[in-house]
């Protein structure tokens, strides 16, 4: 039997927290095997998406598909075994060791007939090793840098053992050097392993450089689909953040790189920018 080719998807939803929209009639799909990065402006919709994808908020209209079913038709140990979370502020529990952390990422795959295995322990191993934090598995996690909790938050996860990963801003509250720390890590995975990385970054050049697909939202709209080589351009920066600026290969990756116009000649471009703002790039 073949795999689906796109396995997680979304149709026609309409995402709300109380009287307030969010996300209206939209349509995403996430390509089966892809580094898709969710990228837009402050309160466009991006991490509300990203829940609705992981089944942590129903949408008030349309559903999430994934492997073929709504996802509400699934148990909830069952969707854990299918699609992981790394939440974008997870709460650090008191007095718990990096390794009882980690371990708490094979809950999916307990049961009243199946406890603790060498299963268990080996995929508990590896993801520590992964992530570099097999040393750190006898410190409590209060107790370490917000760049090593990440990665045991990290670790957690792929304990999990998931073919797909949701990760909602996971460079936040770390510096520039543990960011790319990150981001290298999780690109190392999608690339080592296959898994589907589906990413909220608040970066344009760190989503350009890192991501094999790239969602753009404005309004809570999709506005822009595809590879970042077909969608970052200019024009696209300029109509969604409201940011003149220039597009240039980066000189390490070749992946676009957006240059800020500068304060001379920026009034002039945002002058242009309001006056063409109700015109949005087409989606790809």
């Amino acid at each position: 039997m073949h795999a689906e080719r796109n396995r997680l998807s979304g149709n026609g939803l309409t995402l709300a927290y109380d009287d307030r929209v969010v996300v209206r009639d939209l349509d995403v799909v996430v390509p089966d095997g892809s580094f898709t990065v969710i990228i837009g402006p402050n309160a466009c919709g991006k991490s509300t998406l990203l829940k609705a994808l992981a089944r942590m908020i129903s949408p008030r209209a349309g559903g999430v598909v994934l492997d073929g079913r709504d996802i509400d038709r699934y148990p909830t140990k069952e969707i854990a075994r299918r699609l992981s979370l790394l939440p974008q502020s997870a709460i650090v529990p008191g007095q718990v060791t990096v390794g009882d952390l980690v371990a708490q990422g094979r809950y999916p795959h307990q049961s009243l007939l199946r406890r603790w295995s060498v299963g268990d322990e080996r995929a508990v191993t590896e993801a520590m090793a992964l992530t570099g934090v097999a040393d750190l598995a006898n410190r409590f996690v209060d107790e370490l840098s917000g760049g090593q909790r990440q990665r045991v938050w990290l670790a957690m996860v792929l304990a999990q053992q998931t073919s797909i990963v949701l990760l909602d801003e996971p460079t936040t509250f770390l510096d520039i050097a543990h960011q790319y720390d990150v981001l290298d890590l999780c690109a190392d995975l999608h690339d080592q392993r296959g898994q589907t990385l589906v990413a909220v970054l608040h970066d344009l050049n760190q989503a350009s450089r890192y991501a094999t697909h790239l969602v753009v939202m404005h309004a809570g709209e999709i506005v822009a689909t595809g590879p970042p080589a077909d969608v970052v351009t200019a024009a696209l920066v300029a109509e969604v953040f409201g940011l003149p600026c220039t597009v240039i290969p980066d000189p390490e990756t070749g992946t676009p790189m957006v240059v800020p116009t500068g304060r001379a000649g920026r009034s002039g471009a945002q002058a242009s920018v309001s006056a063409t703002r109700g015109t949005r790039p087409s989606t790809t």
